[in-house]
């Protein structure tokens, strides 16, 4: 250390540019941390948006997917009445139908849409699921050839395919 009064010694030119570049590598080795950071920043929000898109849309997918047992009674119930043709139960059928549209106008609000596939049209393992397969005369093989129950869609994910049997070929 200087004593007060004693001239400092100046750094030679070789110590000079060697603190200099020294600070360089400091100043971009930040630098280099720093964007870094902001990368890890800016995913961060980016996912967190992301997630939050997905709970709002999605959220519900399990209540959802335990309500559909529910439509699937109220369905076989009016089937089910609606075979025996007696006036005393025409109220109820209705009343059950109504109850039917109201939950079916609950799920449309809210994103879930039925999947509804019909007798001859072709079988899609995207949104399908084959509970059995038989040769059916007059049809090409993986038409639907029957309806089990329908399937679900929330959004654009699928809940619950719709269950159907599938032509294979016919002999």
């Amino acid at each position: 250390m200087a004593e007060q009064g004693e001239p400092v010694a100046e750094p030679t030119e070789a110590e000079a540019d060697d603190e200099l570049e020294q600070l360089r590598a400091e100043r971009d080795d930040m630098r280099d941390r720093f964007m870094r950071a902001l990368a890890d920043a800016e995913n961060s929000r980016k996912r967190g948006e992301r997630d939050r898109r997905e709970a709002e849309q999605y959220g519900g997918s399990k209540l959802a997917r335990d309500m559909l047992p529910v439509f699937d009674n109220m369905k076989r119930a009016v089937e089910a009445a609606a075979k025996d043709d007696n006036e005393a139960s025409k109220p109820l059928i209705e009343g059950i139908e109504l109850t039917m549209r109201s939950l079916l106008g609950i799920f449309e609000k809210h994103g879930i849409r039925l999947v509804s596939p019909e007798v001859g049209d072709k079988f899609d393992p995207e949104q399908h699921e084959a509970m059995f397969e038989a040769p059916v005369p007059g049809t090409k093989a993986g038409d639907v050839i029957q309806v089990m129950a329908e399937g679900f869609m929330l959004h654009d994910r699928l809940l619950r395919p719709a269950q159907v049997g599938v032509s294979s070929t016919p002999a």
